[in-house]
């Protein structure tokens, strides 16, 4: 089994999410009742085992390989976290004069779009050739192609604001991003990047299941940057923060929503997996904060 490959086993999460929900019991979160609940809940998913399976080992699948696939999808009312990061990031793009404006890791052109509706000149990257079909369909007199968020093909000191929003997880080094946003930015540019963090993101923690064009079933690659991470490559890239706000969502499965059939050997995701636990699922993942928002600035 290469490094690369990671084995999902359905009770093993399950078990997990009772875990960290007793650990947060101990230490005060929750009641007497609520704790023995848990205890219940792991006894009786220990008796249903056979009915999750002995879970799979899935390979990792490129981004644009998944996100071509996720591109007619994508914008669907499914992704809740675009009402959370478009509260911090649209006020601040309000403030900002016309100008010339990059989407970096633009998918379907989500910001493209609302920056267009603000006056600016856009163009947008990514590297999904089905992302930006969508996004030049949305937008068809701005500029979109295909390149890496640390290769952009634009001139240095080129654009006002570069948005980069749910995105950067997939990328491992944050140097080399940071490092291009300031190439391609002029002095007093301005960089509005939202990241998820924690729980809700890392290709060790909860990476996105996906299936390729043949219908193979495997996982997009994510990091999870740490606040210091983001503070250090800013830095180095000669920024200054001008503000970072840490967003909270309750991402909890819905309580009217039952338990989805699991079928061995099939993967799970893990929001299909919340509803057989959902006490444990709303301890864990509640008033937790899931996305971060960044306001950086060139001298």
């Amino acid at each position: 089994m290469s490094d690369a490959t990671i084995h999902q086993n359905p009770l093993a999460y399950l078990l997990g999410l009772e875990g960290a929900a007793l650990m947060r019991a101990f230490a005060g979160e929750h009641d007497a009742e609520f704790t023995q609940a848990r205890i219940a809940e792991v006894r009786a998913l220990l008796d249903r085992a056979d009915e999750l399976g002995d879970g799979v080992d899935l390979e990792p699948m490129s981004c644009p390989e998944g996100y071509d696939v996720w591109a007619p999808h994508y914008d669907g009312p499914g992704n809740t976290f675009f009402a959370m990061d478009e509260s911090v990031i649209l006020p601040i793009l309000d403030t900002l004069p016309p100008g010339d404006a990059i989407d970096a890791m633009c998918g379907t052109g989500r910001y493209a779009v609302h920056l267009a509706e603000r006056g600016h000149r856009v163009r947008g990257f990514d590297t999904s050739p089905g992302m930006l079909h969508l996004a030049r369909a949305k937008l068809p007199d701005a500029e979109f192609g295909l390149a890496d968020v640390a290769l952009l093909p634009v001139d240095d000191a080129s654009a006002d604001v570069v948005v980069n929003a749910l995105a950067i997880n997939h990328v491992e080094d944050l140097g080399p991003a940071f490092a291009e946003a300031a190439r391609v930015l002029r002095p007093g540019g301005h960089l509005l990047l939202c990241s998820m963090v924690g729980y809700f993101a890392g290709s060790r923690l909860s990476p996105f299941l996906e299936r390729d064009s043949s219908g193979r079933i495997g996982y997009i690659r994510e990091w999870n940057h740490s606040t210091g991470d983001f503070l250090r490559a800013g830095l180095d890239a000669g920024f200054g923060v001008l503000a970072c706000r840490e967003l909270v969502g309750d991402v909890s499965p819905d309580e009217n929503v039952g338990e989805v059939e699991a079928t061995p050997g099939v993967p799970m995701s893990i929001w299909q997996l919340h509803p057989w636990v959902p006490g444990a699922a709303h301890a864990v993942r509640d008033d937790r904060v899931c996305l971060v928002v960044w306001h950086f600035r060139l001298p």
